[in-house]
């Protein structure tokens, strides 16, 4: 029996840990990630790409702990982060649509991996641009600031 309610509490725990959870994304084409929530500490790597999206896990005074979507982790100054919408395509080959449909015209595919900026969602779409290219994609295609 305690057994069931130290796993009951340790399942709740985490699902409501998960919630605080949410995304940023980078300001500038250079930011540092840091090994702990301080200058003084080392830089663990070098982002190089604006805009790209990154999930908030933790956070300490002026500094956000980060996990990016290969799971690389470590901890950014807030004045590195912004609120603006992007996302990665995490599915092969997504369809952009010219209207939130799928009897519209499709526009372009989308490989793995490529970093769009969010316009707007609506419902399981979200109207994004991209390489030159604007439209319409299923938002389960897509990992990071969407909301």
């Amino acid at each position: 029996m305690i057994l069931i309610f130290c796993f009951s509490f340790l399942l709740v725990n985490n699902t409501l840990g998960n919630e605080k959870d949410y995304f940023l994304t980078l300001k500038y084409n250079k930011v540092n990630v840091r090994q702990g929530p301080s200058s003084e500490y080392p830089v663990k790597f070098i982002y190089k790409k604006k805009y790209l999206p990154v999930k908030i896990i933790d956070s300490k005074d002026n500094f956000r702990k980060i996990i990016d979507l290969k799971n690389n982790d470590g901890w950014i100054h807030v004045s590195q982060l912004t609120k603006k919408k992007s996302a990665i395509n995490i599915s092969n080959l997504s369809i952009v649509f010219k209207k939130p449909n799928i009897y519209s015209q499709p526009l372009v595919r989308l490989e793995k991996g490529k970093m769009v900026i969010i316009k707007k969602c609506r419902d399981e779409w979200c109207k994004i641009t991209s390489g030159g290219y604007g439209g319409w994609i299923f938002k389960n295609s897509l990992w990071g600031k969407i909301k």
